[in-house]
Parts: C-alpha cells; structure tokens; sequence
C-alpha cells in the first residue's frame, strides 16, 4: 500500500482547553513534590501532544514514562553529577596549595569534559525521544551511543568560535546534519544535507549588530549628553536616561530580532534539507512567525505573573506541528519495525545541563 503525502500531512488536533487541566495538575503535583513530580508531568504532557498529532492517517503515541526519566536524572547525577563536583573541589584544593599549573590543566581538562557532555547529552536525547515515539506500532532510535558525536560537537563549535565566529554557520549545519544522519525510523534512517550557502548574510548581520548598536547607541547618546551639559541639568539630565534606556532596550530587541531572522531561516533550510527514505520535510514559520510566537510567550508570562509558562510547551509544539510538511510518499506494507535498542533510560544527561524541552 502506498499512501501519497501533502502538505498537510501533519496536523494538530489538541486545544489550550483540553491542556489545562494536565497543565494546572503537573504545577500543583510538582510544588507538593518539591519538583521530583517534574518527570512525571514531562512524560504526561508529552503522551497528550503526541496523542493529539496526526501524520496522515494515524496520531503518534508516547510511550516513555515518568519513572524512565526520574531514573535517567538519578543516573546521572551519580554516575557523572558527583564526580564532577569532586573533580571541580580537587581543582580548587590545588589553587588554594599553589599548584596551579596542575590546577589550570585539571581546569581546562574539566571545561572540555563538561563541554563534551553537552554535545552527548543533545544526541542521546533525540535518540530516546525516537525511540519512545510510535506510529502505526513502529518506533525510531539510533545504534550509535553518540560519544564521537560528542566530540565532533566539541571540535566543530570551538572552530566556527574561535574564527572569529565565522564558521559558526558551518558548525551549526555539520552538527545537525551529523546528528539526524545517525538516527533512523523503523526500517529507514534520516538522512540530512543541509548546506550553509543562503545562511551566511544573515549571519554577518548577527555579527555586525553589536557594533552598530554601539555605534547608534553613541549617536544618540552623545548629543544628549551635550544638550544637558554633560549632567549638569537636573531634569534634562533625567529625560536623558529615560532616551538613554530606550535606546538600549531598543538595541538589544532589533539585536535579538536580527538573530532571530537568522534562526528562522536555519530551521527552515535544515529541516528542508532533512528526509526519511521517500519522504522530505519543510518547514513554513517565517521570522514573523517566531517573534509573534515569542512575544506570546512573553505575554503569556506577563499577565499571568509567571502562571502561564505552563503552557509554553503547549504552544510551542503547536507551533511546531503547524508549520512542518512532509512531501513524498509511505510504502506502509514496507515498514517494519526499527532494530535499534528500545531505549528505557531517559534523558537525565540533558536535564543535567538545563536543555531539556519537549
């Protein structure tokens, strides 16, 4: 059987209703459970959104548990949370002994590990969320543990930093296209060839916005600072800091909306250049789309002093669902199920760094 793709293969079938009560229970149980529920809310919410999207003719089904992600924190935290912190005080014992050569090697041995971590830590985590999602019965996963992974992350990113953050670009395409190339869907692997011709303008904006924020900010600075004598007048003077810290804030939004220009169009062109055996994705959120969906967010937050985050994960994979396409076809009589590890570890190693998300 064959089916043919549009681009209206994905869609998104929950609403903020139907959310809220899953939304207030996760905030209630995680407060009384001084935050231990957390993995549990995590794994509730993500069988809600994944039970709400549909791609073509059937929803996917989270099949991960709260307990697979408490055990996967606890893991880590042992297994790597407690050495680090031991490392780290050895590091400090020898300062404080004036052995600091030793000292800075041990440092820099320790940043590199940390740094290293971070690159398995964002593998392993898109490894266990294939793993525990199902279409039709069938699941994805990856059999690589991502530990060279992990140092290509390291490599890759102090290359495109320390060229002047000019190879940033580079970094970040190599880095996606080696991370979705070693995944795989039931029977098929994904297979990616972003490029970084069509990123890089926006991306010299980005680097050229500091300076001229530097610059406006002097332009319009300067002649304050003049008309008030240099502080001299009370009440010019005040007026003054009042242009001053909207002329800042102002800097840092178009800054933020210049790099945000350059992200909507990296996550278009990469998720374009991504496929899985005959079929191609694309992805639709302009530059406008994100910052409205920003915005919101922000919005959201304000207004409810701060309640409101919990339906960010809500929004966001909304978001995420509208805007993805898939063009191609499934031979669904042909899909058997995926050979790599059934993942029951969770994403403790992510967490550990703050980088979790939905």
């Amino acid at each position: 059987m064959t089916n043919e793709q549009s681009d209206k293969a994905f869609e998104f079938h929950g609403s903020w209703q139907e959310y809220a009560p899953i939304a207030f229970t996760n905030l209630l149980l995680t407060i009384v459970t001084l935050g231990i529920y957390r993995f549990w809310a995590t794994a509730r919410t993500r069988r809600y959104l994944w039970s709400r999207t549909r791609f073509i003719d059937d929803r996917f089904e989270w099949a991960g548990t709260g307990m697979e992600l408490f055990k996967g924190a606890v893991m880590v935290f042992f297994v790597i949370g407690l050495p680090l912190i031991a490392f780290n005080f050895l590091i400090q014992r020898l300062v404080l002994n004036g052995n600091g050569v030793i000292a800075g090697a041990l440092g820099l041995g320790f940043f590199l590990l940390v740094y290293w971590l971070v690159g398995v830590a964002r593998f392993r985590a898109l490894r266990y969320r294939l793993a525990r999602t199902y279409w039709r019965g069938i699941r994805g996963g990856s059999e690589n543990p991502g530990m060279a992974y992990g140092v290509s992350y390291m490599w890759k990113n102090f290359v495109g930093t320390f060229a002047l953050g000019l190879l940033i670009p580079w970094s970040m395409v190599s880095l996606w296209n080696e991370r979705w190339k070693a995944m795989s869907f039931g029977p098929y692997k994904f297979d990616a060839e972003g490029r970084v011709e069509g990123l890089m303008g926006r991306f010299l904006l980005c680097y050229a916005a500091p300076f001229l924020a530097l610059i406006g900010l002097f332009v319009v600075l300067l002649p304050i600072l003049m008309a008030t004598n240099f502080g001299g007048d009370a009440q010019k003077a005040g007026a003054g800091v009042v242009v001053g810290l909207a002329g800042v804030f102002l800097a840092y939004f178009i800054f933020g909306l210049i790099v945000l220009a350059f992200y909507a169009k990296f996550f278009r062109q990469m998720v374009e250049a991504t496929s899985l055996h005959t079929l191609n994705f694309g992805f639709t959120a302009s530059t406008k789309d994100w910052l409205k969906l920003f915005l919101g967010d922000a919005a959201l937050i304000l207004f409810t002093l701060g309640i409101g985050v919990i339906f960010l994960s809500y929004r966001h994979w909304a978001f995420g669902v509208r805007h993805l396409h898939a063009f191609g076809y499934v031979e669904v009589d042909h899909l058997t199920q995926s050979a790599t590890p059934e993942l029951r570890e969770g994403e403790g190693l992510l967490d550990a760094f703050d980088m979790g998300a939905i």
